[in-house]
């Protein structure tokens, strides 16, 4: 699959594959223990690392601070932690990690524990779309919804649910060529008309019937 297709493309990404797939692999009996091993040292060090950098802080004034201020070309004037200047542009996880402490010296690691940083106000909203669509999944769909009035939605896909009258938002999502976006387009739809605070209250009722 490329990531490219995908809809949540920067939780999808290929720096993170490992780290999303290999636990999977190894209960499937694809990853020997060797490669186990390695993988699990990694992520280790990927988490120990990660609460370093957020709880060692840099005081405005300090000799630290100096180091990072020739770097960025401006003053600090409060305290910030290694972690808060990781996520800066101007500077890289070799400009911060030593200024207290040792950087570590797995390379893929530590690049990970870059990247993360760097993007994590972006990977923290997707992952809110992504829990967000998740927790309206048994939303019932009434059976006499019309696809065709649905701003944002392709002909093909307006086809497509219409052909299959999924019962759920969750059903809907498991056909063919049903995207999250489309799922959410039609989440937004109930909301506005004021048809999904009806049908989660009525959803216990429809479900015993």
């Amino acid at each position: 699959m490329f990531t490219s297709r995908a809809e949540y493309r920067l939780l999808l990404r290929e720096d993170n594959a490992d780290l999303r797939l290999t636990e999977q692999a190894r209960e499937f009996g694809l990853i020997g223990d060797t490669q186990w091993k390695i993988f699990c040292e990694k992520r280790e060090q990927i988490a120990l690392e990660q609460e370093r950098l957020r709880s060692t802080w840099i005081q405005a004034g300090s000799a630290e601070a100096e180091l990072v201020e020739q770097k960025i070309q401006t003053k600090l004037t409060r305290e910030y932690s290694l972690m808060d200047l990781l996520r800066r542009p101007e500077l890289t996880y070799i400009d911060i990690a030593s200024l207290k402490g040792e950087a570590i010296a797995n390379e893929a690691a530590a690049e990970q524990v870059e990247i993360e940083a760097k993007y994590s106000g972006y990977i923290e909203r997707q992952q809110e779309d992504v829990d967000r669509l998740r927790s309206y999944e048994n939303t019932i769909i009434p059976d006499d919804f019309d696809y065709s009035v649905v701003d944002g939605l392709s002909n093909e896909v307006k086809q497509k649910l219409t052909a299959a009258r999924p019962q759920t938002l969750a059903r809907a999502a498991r056909i063919s060529g049903i995207t999250p976006a489309a799922i959410s387009l039609v989440l937004i739809y109930l909301k506005k008309r004021g048809v999904l605070k009806r049908l989660q209250e009525d959803a216990p009722e429809q479900q015993a019937s």
